[in-house]
């Protein structure tokens, strides 16, 4: 039975994505991440909250949302009075709630167009293992109907990540810093958790591709790279690595959503993908 007035907060749908998982897919990106890596392009899906995201690009600064705003845009309520009032149309929500079936009639509007081209949904984030019961219940809606994939970065509660993983056709399991004290730092969090996911992916007969951000300096280390290799080199059912470069435009975002970005590395320099170091351990990888 599924919950009454459950809701699934998104802040993304993205049709026919090329790029996460096999074929032509529909990504549906939900809010809310229990880490806060410091090159995250995606601010708005980092906390639950929902507010309005204001572009700065055409702002004609006449002030008629602050007129509006019952805070006085001190601390965002969501109430969308500024989106109304907004002669441009330059603000928005960061997300939408819907209800799983609600969300899953969307997702499957184009089904057959994308189990024709091999595609199906894939979930991201965000984090979307934070939302386990919504996405529980979302996924129970689309088993057995279209292919699904999952792109988690690993960290949620053995039992959330293994009930969901277990209904997932492929899982995009994302590996950063391997260094516990690093990934404290870049990441806020401790990996451990992350990595006991890894392992019991790893004895499941679900394929899995890694991914990889390649920040430079931080995560496209040699010694980094390395560590990654020698944690997934003899899981029969991972597929391959796919190697994200570094986007120069990840802070982008930052300021409609009143935020400021501050990467603690060199954006400057270029990414490293190390090939070679996938090829000596004979793991197939590919630049995105």
């Amino acid at each position: 039975m599924p919950m009454k007035n459950m809701k699934v907060r998104v802040f993304s749908i993205e049709e026919f994505s090329v790029y996460d998982g096999p074929g032509i897919r529909t990504t549906v990106f939900l809010k809310g991440c229990p880490l806060r890596c410091n090159w995250c392009h995606s601010p708005e899906g980092q906390d639950f909250k929902n507010y309005t995201l204001r572009s700065p690009n055409g702002c004609l600064e006449c002030g008629a949302c602050f007129d509006v705003c019952p805070t006085r845009r001190e601390n965002c309520v969501a109430c969308g009075k500024c989106i109304d009032v907004c002669p441009r149309n330059l603000i928005r929500f960061a997300a939408i709630d819907y209800e799983p079936q609600q969300l899953v009639d969307i997702l499957l509007k184009n089904k057959d167009i994308l189990s024709f081209n091999n595609g199906g949904i894939t979930f991201s984030g965000g984090e979307p293992l934070a939302q386990y019961e919504g996405l529980k219940e979302t996924v129970s809606l689309l088993k057995n109907k279209i292919h699904l994939a999952l792109q988690t970065s690993g960290y949620a509660p053995r039992e959330h990540f293994k009930e969901i993983v277990n209904q997932m056709d492929l899982v995009l399991f994302d590996m950063k810093i391997m260094d516990k004290e690093k990934a404290k730092e870049y990441e806020g969090i401790n990996n451990e958790l992350i990595l006991e996911n890894l392992k019991y992916l790893g004895t499941t007969d679900i394929p899995f591709i890694v991914r990889i951000p390649l920040i430079p300096g931080v995560v496209d280390t040699e010694e980094n790279i390395n560590a990654i290799i020698s944690k997934i080199k003899d899981y029969s059912n991972l597929r391959m690595v796919e190697l994200l470069p570094y986007n120069k435009y990840a802070g982008a975002k930052y300021k409609m959503a009143g935020k400021e970005y501050k990467p603690k590395f060199d954006e400057s320099v270029p990414s490293n993908p190390r090939l070679g170091l996938f090829k000596e351990a004979n793991i197939s990888a590919r630049v995105l």
